[in-house]
């Protein structure tokens, strides 16, 4: 079990969301104990808690491409990484670490979204394109591994757990009664839904 973390302001970050993004890792730091990594732009900042399980040595993210223009933020396990790795070197691609977290990056280089295609696994991730300014946000077709997020005018926050999101002043902890009424209905919230207003959960 690992936790990502992140705030994306398209006018740039505040500082007052540099000083943020710590805190909310912080308060999942048990969900990885071995390592804590962050990365900071004009308008990102994304941050992992790490557990530990493949490339014990060179494995800690942010993962970055060659030119640092794309990072990369991983929860869970790529399971078919190995094979992927192979055609990703056949097809040029240098690799400084052995994680399957470089695999996801360099196989979203090569493909673009429609890697998810090619991934087996669990997972929960966040792909930061610095050159497009662009966030690609994904989960595991059953949706093993957690990923919650919320909008704030130019801004979005994302988090593997809820209470990362609520640090942010900018968002109250209100219940949603449709969430509520879901609930009751059905056990569960509905995909998309949880039970705080403006908090989602990623499909």
């Amino acid at each position: 079990m690992c936790g990502i973390t992140g705030i994306i302001d398209f006018n740039n970050l505040r500082e007052q969301d540099r000083g943020l993004l710590p805190k909310m890792l912080g308060i999942i730091r048990y969900r990885g104990p071995d390592a804590f990594g962050l990365y900071l732009d004009d308008c990102a900042a994304l941050g992992s808690t790490r557990l530990s399980i493949i490339d014990l040595n060179t494995g800690d993210q942010p993962i970055h491409s060659e030119d640092k223009s794309i990072w990369v933020v991983l929860n869970g396990e790529i399971f078919n990484y190995p094979e992927l790795r192979q055609y990703l070197i056949k097809k040029g691609h240098y690799f400084y670490t052995e994680t399957d977290t470089e695999v996801l990056l360099h196989l979203y280089e090569e493909k673009g979204y429609s890697c998810l295609n090619d991934l087996n696994g669990q997972f929960a991730f966040a792909i930061w394109n610095s050159e497009k300014k662009e966030l690609f946000l994904a989960r595991d077709r059953v949706g093993i591994q957690p990923l919650y997020y919320s909008i704030q005018g130019n801004s979005i926050l994302f988090a593997s757990e809820i209470k990362s999101i609520l640090l942010s002043d900018n968002i109250k902890s209100e219940i949603d009664p449709v969430a509520m009424d879901q609930i009751f209905t059905f056990w569960t919230t509905l995909p998309g839904k949880t039970v705080f207003k403006d908090i989602h959960e990623l499909p």
